[in-house]
């Protein structure tokens, strides 16, 4: 039996709207994880170059545990195994942050509801797990950067009275984020594709509400090809941005 396509019922109504919220849904964590992601990064690149061995240990012990281990299964662990590590304490305040933050409210003529606000344990679980994931690729990004910046220049500056942070701080580190930049945006883009796996927890994103649709309206390639085509449209925005950058600001090579 022919497939009847029905284009139109995802640009109007509750599919459209749906669609919407996940969007707005994966941008949102996306961004904090990826901003998340960044900031460890750099921390535990800078533990690995540090001469302190446990630091060495620790860095080393993260980035392959966290490289090597499936996404999947690691947001399965924060959300579901992760109460016996983490403190009662801490686990009682991301339970609680779902009612601190009740819907409705409106935003671009859309009405949302609380159940998939920012501060709810299923999107901290979320952004857990995609920052801890990706910040080992960056770390790793980000240190391969700085084993192409010369030897002299740390050595230079720890001889005009720089401490080792101070050197990594004002010296190394600013220009080997500016040298990785390239594969840093691989990572940002599969930070955004990731974010999709976070579906299987109940995070309200993109890939949630496309198979809200299929099921609720059953337009199954209608929904996924809407979403396909949303997300080719987010990494193609990336890379353009990220290109534009580079071509402005990105250390020209001069031979």
């Amino acid at each position: 039996m022919a497939y009847n396509f029905n284009w139109d019922i995802m640009l109007s109504g509750e599919p459209a709207q749906w669609m919407w919220e996940g969007f707005v849904t994966t941008m949102q964590i996306s961004t904090i994880s990826l901003f998340c992601a960044m900031l460890l990064g750099i921390v535990i690149c800078v533990f690995r170059m540090t001469p302190f061995k446990i630091l060495q240990w620790f860095s080393l012990a993260y980035t392959e545990f966290f490289r090597n281990t499936p996404l999947l299964v690691q947001i399965f662990f924060w959300y579901n195994a992760s109460h016996f590590v983490i403190p009662e304490g801490i686990n009682d305040w991301m339970n609680d942050l779902y009612y601190w933050f009740p819907g409705p409210f409106t935003m671009f003529g859309h009405e949302f509801v609380g159940q998939w606000m920012l501060f709810n344990v299923e999107f901290i679980c979320g952004v857990i797990a995609l920052t801890v994931y990706t910040s080992a690729f960056i770390a790793e990004e980000i240190r391969a950067g700085i084993f192409s910046i010369p030897k002299t220049q740390l050595e230079a500056s720890r001889a005009v009275g720089l401490s080792f942070m101070q050197a990594y701080r004002f010296v190394i580190l600013p220009q080997a984020l500016r040298i990785v930049i390239p594969p840093l945006i691989s990572q940002a883009l599969n930070l955004i594709k990731n974010s999709s796996l976070c579906m299987v927890i109940g995070v309200t994103e993109l890939m949630f509400m496309a198979s809200q649709v299929e099921s609720y309206h059953g337009a199954p390639f209608e929904a996924f090809s809407a979403a396909l085509l949303i997300y080719l449209v987010i990494s193609l925005f990336v890379s353009f941005c990220i290109t534009m950058y580079n071509k402005h600001f990105m250390i020209q090579v001069r031979y």
